[in-house]
């Protein structure tokens, strides 16, 4: 059974997300603020946190720098914020998706399952997402099986973005793992090389869905 916290200083909010959550199959706890959220994640060791910005005391944002110092768990944030700084600055910190309230069940539960499918490869020299396969050892992508004919860069932001399917990852995430040595300047050859991408990504393959003032996403078709 799948573990799930749900960090929001609003009862009914707690109330309906258990519901949806229990009603999946989960296994869930809540906190009413920062603090006691972090002690029930470091308690209960979940497989995915539900996490609210607007918290008393301990901010959300606060919460997810302490939390990724000792845990990668997946976390949404569901928060009434819906400025593209608070996005930007959440997802910086370690948020895997954002919600904005008042939001459907139906997108909630879609966005838990992507940011629980996060691939991690430290041990696997291969990423596949959908129909799409990169090999790392050899820097080759196929795509139903065929060659895709990238660039050393393409192939390294495919990878970025392949590595964490469904995730929204910011521009400057991406350029300080593509071009670490440049500075945000380089976000004119990021939308470049994306554009490059869906190219030859085409119909059938992934999609690459453009956030805006925020970053980008791979989406398994």
């Amino acid at each position: 059974m799948s573990k799930a916290v749900i960090i929001d200083d609003e009862a009914q909010i707690r109330r309906l997300l258990r519901m949806v959550l229990e009603a999946r199959g989960y296994e869930v706890s809540e906190a009413a603020d920062g603090t006691a959220g972090l002690q029930e994640i470091a308690f209960h060791r979940p497989d995915v946190v539900l996490l609210d910005l607007g918290l008393p005391g301990l901010g959300g944002i606060e919460v997810l720098k302490r939390l990724r110092e000792w845990s990668e768990v997946p976390v949404l944030i569901l928060s009434v914020r819906d400025q593209e700084a608070v996005k930007v600055e959440a997802l910086e910190h370690g948020a895997d998706d954002y919600v904005t309230k008042p939001f459907g069940t139906a997108e909630l539960l879609a966005r838990l399952t992507v940011i629980q499918r996060r691939r991690f490869t430290r041990q696997n020299p291969h990423i596949s997402s959908g129909p799409l396969t990169l090999d790392l050892l050899h820097h080759e992508a196929t795509l139903h099986g065929e060659t895709l004919k990238l660039t050393p860069i393409e192939f390294s932001l495919l990878k970025v973005l392949a590595e964490h399917a469904g995730r929204i990852i910011t521009q400057s995430q991406i350029i300080r793992q593509i071009w670490p040595t440049q500075a945000s300047d380089a976000s004119e050859g990021l939308r470049v090389h994306i554009s490059h991408l869906r190219r030859k990504l085409g119909p059938t393959g992934p999609r690459l869905i453009n956030e805006p003032g925020i970053g980008y996403r791979l989406v398994e078709e």
